[in-house]
């Protein structure tokens, strides 16, 4: 069983927190299966990390919670923005997380796509 989608928020803004990195709820999506979108931002530009393909999960583990690389470190973060606002007509129900961290940390699990 895959953990709720607002405690997985709740402990990955705990993390950032204690290692020192801003992050807020930007969106609240649905507490139990909403996806979860990052946003990262540093003084470089942004990055936005989202939900990895079915593909990416290994059979023993098709519990656990991957990501990919959606857009990359350093672009404008309207691209970012962009994207995100794509991902809202498809999907209204999912969470966004916005970090701020100068060293552009996300605190997750991705995956190579």
């Amino acid at each position: 069983m895959r953990l709720k989608s607002a405690i997985f928020v709740s402990a990955l803004l705990r993390r950032a927190s204690v290692e020192g990195a801003f992050a807020v709820v930007a969106r609240r999506g649905a507490e139990e299966a909403g996806a979860i979108f990052v946003k990262v931002v540093t003084p470089d530009g942004a990055a936005l990390y989202g939900p990895a393909p079915q593909t990416a999960f290994d059979e023993a583990y098709p519990a656990d919670r991957k990501f990919v690389e959606l857009v990359p470190p350093g672009r404008p973060e309207t691209e970012a923005d962009a994207r995100i606002a794509r991902e809202l007509k498809f999907d209204p129900d999912i969470f966004v997380v916005a970090i701020e961290d100068r060293e552009g940390r996300h605190f997750l699990d991705v995956v190579p796509l």
